[in-house]
């Protein structure tokens, strides 16, 4: 007879609580299911539940991550950037596939749907969903903003981005309600058309001037291995120069100021921490996959240029740069050159100030003008 170990044992019993818990989820919905019936279905008892799900918001959010990362992955694309009228509309289709079927049940309807209706109960994690959708927004805005003409001034999409989030969020909730209401080669068509909207969208923080230089320094630096890049999916290479942000789940929003305000060239690489790996990183996790994965089947991987997404779950790079003491608030950034740290920021604008660190005379980088 063969032995299982320890941790196939513990995968095995997480297996079985998901499959289990996806079925009381899809029958019941999220605010009647009952950990008790799951477990029932598990054929385990509730503390076993509990020890591998310490909630069941944490439970409900582990599945809705299971369905996504296990999903039939569509075609990446790999074609050139076109238009953003053209890629607007193959986004907004792709993420339009997620609605609920005719012959959905209501509660596996929402499950199809990624539904948090009733699961994001208080403010903290109300919170973090809107510091998640700004990042989102960034997300869809880079590669919106490679397919411009190239530009004295370069163009910023990340409104543009925020509205088509929004209409697209804001179908997704009407289909819970009213099943069915709405078209979605229409919902498609008008998110074609609002590229054509002008915004005049610009990047220009009030705050900017007021930033705490950074620390010059010449610390060693010896990068953590085997973190993945969400966006790509490859290996982060966190060795190579450029900027490294260290942002708590709540200060998700700053992630554009590293992006807006790293050198030419150098790489930008946003990390996300949280004091609360099982219900706010999961949250993270759930919304970030679920985008990167409509995102990857319009773009091809160089339209995020030299963008990496780091979910560090475990603190890894954050504790390789010395940070010890995280919550959803931290906010620190370093800046790497040739195999060392040169400078440190922490706190509001630490990003900015890593980045302008050592430019002459205090003068911003050009990319930060964008």
């Amino acid at each position: 007879m063969v032995r299982l170990t320890r941790v196939q044992q513990q995968e095995r019993t997480r297996t079985s609580v998901l499959a289990a818990a996806r079925e009381e989820f899809t029958e019941h919905g999220y605010a009647l299911a009952k950990v008790d019936r799951i477990a029932e279905r598990a054929e385990l008892t509730r503390g076993a539940v509990y020890s591998n799900f310490p909630s069941k918001r944490a439970l409900y959010l582990a599945v809705l991550i299971d369905m996504v990362e296990n999903a039939p992955a569509g075609e990446p694309s790999t074609r050139s950037p076109r238009s953003p009228a053209e890629v607007l509309g193959v986004f907004a289709r792709t993420w339009l596939e997620r609605l609920p079927l005719v012959d959905d049940t209501a509660s596996g309807g929402r499950l199809h749907l990624r539904s948090l209706a009733g699961v994001l109960d208080d403010e903290h994690a109300r919170t973090v969903l809107a510091q998640v959708v700004r990042l989102e927004a960034l997300l869809l805005a880079i590669p919106l903003e490679s397919c411009e003409p190239a530009q004295a001034t370069p163009v910023r999409r990340v409104r543009l981005a925020e509205l088509v989030l929004t209409l697209l969020d804001g179908s997704g909730h009407l289909a819970e309600s009213a099943p069915g209401f709405g078209d979605p080669f229409d919902l498609a068509r008008a998110c074609e058309h609002l590229s054509g909207i002008d915004l005049a969208d610009t990047w220009t923080p009030p705050y900017l001037p007021y930033v705490a230089p950074a620390r010059p320094c010449g610390d060693a630096w010896d990068p953590p291995t085997g973190l993945a890049d969400r966006i790509s999916g490859e290996r982060a290479d966190l060795g190579a120069d450029g900027l490294i942000t260290v942002l708590g789940a709540g200060r998700l929003a700053a992630a554009e100021e590293a992006v807006r305000s790293a050198r030419p060239g150098e790489q930008v690489t946003v990390v996300v921490v949280t004091s609360d790996a099982a219900e706010t990183g999961r949250l993270v996790r759930l919304r970030v996959t679920d985008l990167i994965g409509c995102l990857r089947r319009v773009f091809a991987p160089e339209a995020w240029r030299r963008v990496r997404l780091v979910l560090d779950d475990e603190a890894l790079a954050a504790a390789a740069i010395g940070l010890t003491d995280l919550d959803d608030e931290t906010e620190s950034a370093v800046r790497v050159r040739g195999g060392a740290i040169v400078a440190r920021a922490h706190g509001r604008g630490a990003a900015y100030a890593a980045s302008t660190a050592d430019a002459p005379n205090g003068t911003r980088p050009r990319s930060a003008r964008s």
